[in-house]
């Protein structure tokens, strides 16, 4: 799949070499049209392909049309918001790349159309309502399988994408308060490049590879070499686990350090099943997709009933172990449209 793709689809207008909506209505549907909405990603990956469906699935359910755009960096998601502002679209799902830094772009968006976000927040912009996990409860709950696998404590690292993102930030805190054995900190931001030290665990590290699988694994080995004592590997983002399993199956230490990740890829449900890794904290992305389509398409139609009042639909984060390990994945089958 190429990076800079935008998939398209349920009867969307096309332009040629855009990714963007190719019908400009002014923002607001024709009177009797259907709403043309937007699902932005914030990447490529197999998770997104999940959320694709649901959102293929919600087009139909609510009569709507809708572009799934997956960017490949955070300045192509703000050329493909630019764009599809300036062709018109009555609503945008966005999971912010990097939700500080784009508070004014995200504004520009909700006042020209609805905006909602989704898997990642930007709460400090006029964003109507976000939809996703609570991603520091998340993060604990990564950090309870770190306990489970590592019972007897010692040093761990942390590896993640990037952590511009409100998801990434929240899912660190999270893991690191739950490790410390801190009470709710999900303001907290601990600093980067500085071991932390509890009772049980020491955070050696946090490291960022810009989504990248193949820096994930070097930074792991970095990580083994640095400290000959490791005990676990904790990632953070979807490729994570397969990608930390491979170093350290490699450097001959499975026996001695514990990997705990996060979402769904085949790859980590496998080791799940092989008793490789204990477990794995998942969301949802079919309901991300779901879920997005049927409130945008409620709130073009006047429907603002669809948001709570603490602006925040919960869909929440789950810890998938070997005893729900084959229902899970019957189910994520199905709904990926893949055979049992």
């Amino acid at each position: 799949m190429l990076k800079s793709i935008g998939r398209f689809i349920v009867g969307v207008c096309m332009a040629a070499g855009l990714t963007a909506l190719g019908c400009d209505n002014g923002g607001a549907p024709a009177a009797g049209g259907k709403p043309k909405l937007a699902y932005i990603t914030n990447g490529v990956a197999p998770f997104w392909t999940i959320a694709e469906k649901g959102v293929i699935d919600g087009a139909k359910e609510h009569n709507v049309e809708v572009s799934v755009v997956m960017p490949s960096d955070v300045n192509d998601q703000l050329h493909r918001v630019e764009d599809l502002l300036i062709r018109g679209v009555d609503g945008i799902a966005i999971s912010p790349i990097d939700a500080e830094n784009q508070v004014p772009l995200l504004n520009k968006a909700a006042a020209k159309t609805k905006l909602i976000t989704q898997d990642s927040d930007a709460p400090k912009s006029d964003r109507i309502v976000y939809i996703g996990i609570d991603n520091y409860v998340a993060g604990r709950m990564a950090g309870q399988l770190v306990e489970e696998a590592i019972p007897g404590g010692g040093k761990v690292a942390i590896l993640v994408g990037r952590l511009e993102g409100d998801n990434a930030r929240k899912r660190r805190q999270g893991v690191l308060d739950e490790l410390l054995d801190r009470q709710d900190n999900s303001a907290g931001n601990d600093p980067l490049n500085q071991e932390l030290k509890g009772a049980k665990y020491t955070i050696v590290a946090t490291l960022t590879d810009q989504i990248d699988a193949a820096k994930a694994k070097s930074n792991a080995e970095d990580m083994m070499s640095a400290h000959p004592d490791l005990v676990g590997l904790i990632g953070l983002n979807a490729y994570h686990t397969p990608a930390l399993l491979e170093a350290v199956k490699q450097a001959g230490k499975m026996s001695s350090i514990q990997v705990v990740g996060f979402d769904e890829q085949d790859a980590t449900l496998r080791a799940i099943q092989d008793g490789e890794v204990i477990g794995t904290v998942v969301q949802n992305p079919y309901m991300y997709g779901k879920e997005s389509v049927r409130v945008l398409a409620a709130l073009v139609r006047g429907d603002n009933s669809v948001v709570p009042q603490d602006k925040f639909i919960s869909l929440p984060a789950r810890q998938i172990r070997k005893g729900n390990l084959d229902e899970f994945w019957a189910d994520l089958k199905q709904k990926a449209g893949k055979q049992p």
